[in-house]
């Protein structure tokens, strides 16, 4: 909340600042209750500022293990959309569009000055400062020599060149969607307002002169159904989620999104 205040008197009135990076996104709690919340209090405290948007840092556990809640489980990746989506800049933080998951690193490889005295009670933040992974070979393709911090192991299959290959990779779901954002003017530029919606879901609309639009988001490992509060005048395509509507009712499967334009 303080974070909100300080960004209302830092960037509103149109004579401050022109944006500023908030934290609120980068703790624990995943629930679409909690971001809504957030979301919220943005709306009351700092609608006329422009926000940056991050679900990680180099402070803080990635959010793939933040918020991944399991391996596989779909949920970094609608939550990238959903951040992305956000009214707002954003920033993706390095390996955040691989899905990369916190990296171990040894206690003998430990370079945070916090974490050595409380380890392993608390690791320190090395585990997302590790190097981007671009191959699966030496080092991950990072460097030729030993680096700062070492390259995790697990994290060589997420590697830039083994997902750039697979169409249904992280990277390239993430690639898909940031073109399809550029094409959509209300997320980029658009006023969001928040609707109503069952637990675990996200609903809100983005609206600028020229497009008003409906995002949904199941953030939960159910599907939900959810009455759209809005008549849909076209159903949009090329974002890389799937969902159903029928009779006004959207069926929206585990970690999926939906997207439309609407009167």
């Amino acid at each position: 909340m303080i974070i909100l205040e300080r960004m209302a008197e830092y960037c509103s009135g149109g004579d401050k600042l022109h944006m500023a990076y908030t934290f609120d996104l980068l703790n624990k709690p995943n629930s679409a209750e909690h971001i809504r919340s957030v979301i919220q209090n943005f709306n009351a405290m700092a609608q006329e500022a422009w926000p940056c948007w991050a679900l990680s840092n180099h402070d803080v556990v990635r959010s793939a293990t933040r918020w991944g809640e399991n391996e596989g489980s779909g949920y970094p990746r609608v939550a990238l959309a959903m951040l992305m989506s956000l009214r707002g800049s954003v920033c993706l933080y390095q390996g955040e569009e691989l899905g990369l998951p916190e990296a171990e690193v040894p206690f003998e490889r430990i370079q945070d000055p916090y974490g050595l005295p409380f380890w392993p009670e608390f690791k320190g933040r090395d585990g997302c400062r590790t190097p981007m992974v671009w191959t699966s070979g030496e080092q991950g393709g990072f460097s030729s020599k030993e680096p700062w911090l070492p390259v995790d192991p697990a994290h060589l299959p997420y590697s830039v060149a083994e997902q750039d290959a697979d169409t249904s990779s992280m990277l390239n779901a993430v690639r898909r969607f940031i073109h399809w954002r550029q094409q959509q003017p209300a997320l980029k530029r658009g006023a969001l307002e928040l609707r109503d919606a069952p637990s675990g879901l996200l609903s809100w609309i983005r609206r600028d002169a020229t497009q008003t639009l409906l995002a949904v988001f199941n953030m939960t490992g159910q599907t939900q159904h959810y009455p759209l509060p809005c008549d849909v005048t076209a159903v949009l395509e090329g974002h890389g989620f799937e969902a159903l509507l029928q009779d006004q009712v959207l069926a929206l499967p585990p970690y999926q999104a939906f997207f439309a334009e609407i009167d």
